[in-house]
């Protein structure tokens, strides 16, 4: 039996998240170069699902789950919980929202 998502709501959705972190310059008037982090991720996660993420040391799994969180600001994208952008809503909101759930 096929698992249809048509029937279920997004709970998460992701759009185009960046999490970019600056590295110190060498000098004054050097380039700010970042470390990608995570770069242009996209992806829904439906009610009732569970999400496994899985990869290398290093390669932005936690940074990823930390952004969701709110614990860092992400550089660029949407995060939307519930039809809200997360950008939108007050943090205390947010950590209210994520306990109660």
């Amino acid at each position: 039996m096929a698992n249809t998502k048509q029937n279920k709501k997004v709970l998460i959705r992701i759009e185009n998240l960046k999490q970019y972190f600056p590295l110190k310059k060498k000098s004054l008037f050097a380039e700010q170069l970042y470390v990608r982090a995570n770069d242009d991720v996209s992806l829904d996660i439906y009610e009732g699902e569970t999400l496994g993420l899985v990869g290398e040391s290093g390669c932005g799994k936690s940074t990823l789950g930390r952004t969701l969180l709110q614990l860092y600001k992400q550089t660029d994208g949407r995060t939307i919980y519930y039809g809200r952008d997360l950008d939108e809503i007050a943090p205390q909101y947010v950590v209210y929202t994520l306990k109660k759930s």
